[in-house]
């Protein structure tokens, strides 16, 4: 009689099953108001989660003074179909109504030949233990985003603090200072590597094997948490040392349930629109990263679930017995499709693959996916596994962020002929794309939206950071007198992106913007978005980004938005730094325009100096310098010695950006990482790795 929730025979003949309040709140009212009534001696107060039923029923001849039990059945409302029945002296059985010819527990999920009472009992409570389970997931998975908001709305108050105190102070000497223990954490944790330096730099086996990037030391010990809770949930209490049949019956039940379980994170992680971005402050990309591997563990525990029941088929009959049920049974086939799906998911989205072929990766991946949670729904429906309620968060998720995706699309992009795209092919194999939007967009530094070009590839869409924004004049609009400030934050009806030309659809949009008059096209378009921009620079006293290649795009925009709040006293930014690594000269002319813009607003001498680096010029008359604020040099920086030369006179608290190849964003990282104890630096790196 130990532990809520045990069926067990009462002491003195008197028979009734041992409940928890939680299971005595489910007994049908009408039974239990027939306990209630029974003397004292014959039940225990409810509250403490117990009945007994005494039995009456009939003589089995008239008039005889036989006095016997009558039969009561308890029905559990919470378990639909479990019953207990309380009737002959020995102990309380267990039934399940028959849906077919064999017995089979819905809870546990169980098949074959009718079990007995015991088998039944420990069916019940790895079906209970299995719920446990996988809420404790759920528990570790909240514990853990609470702990990331927390952290979050510390940031955020220190950032409006130290914005509003630094608009007037340009000493700011106060938030140049460090805690040790702070430095300790951003040096050791936060921005740490796994190990050495190498983070988002991509491993290359060749030029045609890509097998993607590492993940930080952070991601890396709750990716292993996590992994290693889910392995030890899969064996925990099963029954090794019992009859094969019984073992990889429970773990066949437990692999299957967390299976479907992490299913809900990881259709979560995959959305664009995941509310958890905005609430947690953690990018897209990080959740990119989690998704996949959410995305294994889901696939080696479906895997885990198929082979515990195809094992114990064999271990009954034969391996080919088992294909023939699969083959036959309805139930069986659905979840096997479902595994199936879920490990073509994982061949196809392995790195190698999904570098190498990505657009027939981003369409694959969908197929694939529709078809693993199809498999798997009709797998729980057709016993009513109560699993199933798992199953409708993940549809609920997939479905709204792809609906909320098509209401963006439709109502920025329709009415008012539709968003055009200026295609503008420039040299250094990029293109400048314009696009008039139908609708004005609000915009932010370090933001980025998904093009839709049809007339190049109408059914994908690609992310790129917005580069740059303008609003149209309104003629009937009245004339007032704006800062600059005011007209940075105004809805944009313009936004201009640099796309260079790889392969697939960036490569066929160059060439055929290459092959007009005048290396310039005009077509439709559509832009989803803006998405991102979680890390603002306005709070920071000294600035320092860096850009390598096209990464340029995400910065010009702190530039300007920088600029522009310095000459309203607006940010608490007083030196801005901006070092941008180009392969040759010929690139400056992807955000010459822009740049030509920057450098003509008010006050920009007093804060921004710009560092330009060609690692390959043609020759040294290449490489001049225009003034004393924007400076030219040849080869490659040296990173620590350009940040140890900043920090030397640093304003306020410095903060770091980075946007480029994998390479430079580690470097910055390091020395980053390295001067954490000089003084206060906070560090963010732009990525989207796919």
């Amino acid at each position: 009689m130990k532990g809520s929730g045990t069926l067990s025979a009462v002491e003195n003949g008197v028979l009734g099953p041992r409940l928890s309040p939680c299971q005595w709140s489910s007994v049908d009212p009408r039974l239990r108001h027939k306990v209630a009534s029974e003397p004292p001696e014959l039940r225990e107060r409810e509250g403490e989660g117990w009945c007994r039923l005494p039995f009456r029923e009939s003589a089995s001849e008239p008039g005889s003074k036989d006095t016997r039990t009558h039969r009561y059945r308890l029905k559990f409302t919470r378990y639909p179909g479990l019953h207990v029945d309380v009737g002959s002296a020995v102990s309380a059985a267990v039934e399940h109504q028959q849906s077919t010819s064999k017995d089979k527990f819905k809870m546990a999920g169980g098949g074959g030949a009718t079990q007995t009472p015991e088998q039944q009992q420990a069916a019940i409570d790895a079906a209970l233990e299995n719920k446990s389970l996988s809420n404790y997931l759920y528990y570790i998975c909240a514990c853990v985003s609470a702990a990331v908001i927390i952290w979050r709305v510390w940031t955020v108050i220190v950032n409006y603090v130290r914005t509003v105190a630094c608009l007037n102070n340009d000493n700011q000497r106060y938030f140049a200072e460090t805690d040790s223990k702070v430095a300790w954490l951003k040096r050791n944790v936060l921005y740490a590597p796994i190990l050495g330096k190498r983070h988002n730099r991509e491993i290359q086996m060749s030029r045609a094997i890509n097998v993607g990037t590492l993940p930080s030391r952070l991601q890396l010990l709750f990716l292993a948490g996590y992994l290693g809770t889910n392995i030890a949930f899969c064996v925990i209490n099963i029954p090794f040392a019992s009859s094969f049949a019984a073992a990889a019956g429970q773990l066949r039940n437990r692999t299957g349930t967390l299976a479907v379980v992490n299913m809900i994170p990881l259709f979560l992680m995959a959305g664009r629109n995941n509310p958890l971005i905005q609430l947690l402050g953690i990018s897209f990309d990080t959740f990119n990263l989690l998704h996949r591997w959410f995305g294994r563990i889901v696939i080696l525990e479906a895997v885990a679930h198929t082979l515990a029941w195809w094992s114990n088929k064999a271990n009954s009959s034969s391996w080919e017995s088992g294909w023939q049920s699969i083959v036959a049974v309805p139930f069986l086939l659905s979840g096997f499709i479902a595994t199936c799906a879920f490990v073509g998911l994982g061949i196809q989205a392995s790195s190698p693959i999904r570098h190498a072929f990505y657009e027939t990766f981003k369409l694959l991946h969908i197929l694939l996916a529709i078809a693993a949670v199809i498999g798997t729904w009709y797998h729980l429906q057709m016993k009513a596994l109560p699993q199933l309620k798992y199953l409708w968060p993940v549809v609920i998720f997939w479905a709204g962020d792809r609906a909320w995706r098509a209401v963006r699309v439709f109502y920025g992009n329709v009415g008012h002929g539709g968003s055009k795209a200026l295609v503008e092919a420039l040299p250094g194999n990029a293109c400048r794309v314009t696009v008039t939007l139908a609708r004005p967009w609000t915009f932010g530094p370090g933001q980025h939206a998904y093009m839709y070009l049809p007339a190049i590839s109408w059914w994908q869409s690609h992310p790129f950071s917005v580069a740059w924004s303008e609003e149209a004049e309104d003629p009937q609009a009245e004339k007032v007198s704006l800062n600059r400030q005011d007209i940075l934050s105004m809805r944009k009806t313009s936004m201009s992106f640099i796309i260079r030309a790889r392969t697939g659809m960036t490569d066929k949009l160059y060439r055929k913007a290459a092959a007009c008059p005048d290396g310039r096209m005009i077509t439709s378009c559509m832009l989803e978005g803006p998405y991102g921009g979680l890390h603002g620079m306005r709070s920071y006293g000294t600035v320092m980004l860096f850009a390598g290649g096209v990464g340029i795009t995400h910065q010009v925009p702190h530039v300007r938005d920088l600029v522009a709040g310095y000459a309203n006293g607006t940010v608490a930014a007083r030196k801005v730094v901006l070092v941008w690594i180009i392969q040759s000269p010929e690139h400056l002319e992807w955000i010459r325009p822009w740049m030509t813009e920057i450098l003509a607003m008010e006050k920009r001498r007093d804060i921004l100096r710009i560092m330009l680096f060609v690692s390959r010029p043609r020759s040294t008359k290449e490489i001049h310098s225009p003034s004393a604020t924007v400076q030219m040099f040849p080869g490659r920086p040296n990173i620590e010695t350009i940040i140890k030369s900043e920090q030397e006179s640093q304003v306020g608290t410095m903060g770091i950006s980075v946007c480029g190849p994998g390479a430079l964003s580690d470097e910055v990282r390091r020395a980053v990482r390295d001067r954490q104890h000089d003084s206060a630096i906070d560090f963010n790196e732009e990525a989207f790795s796919w």
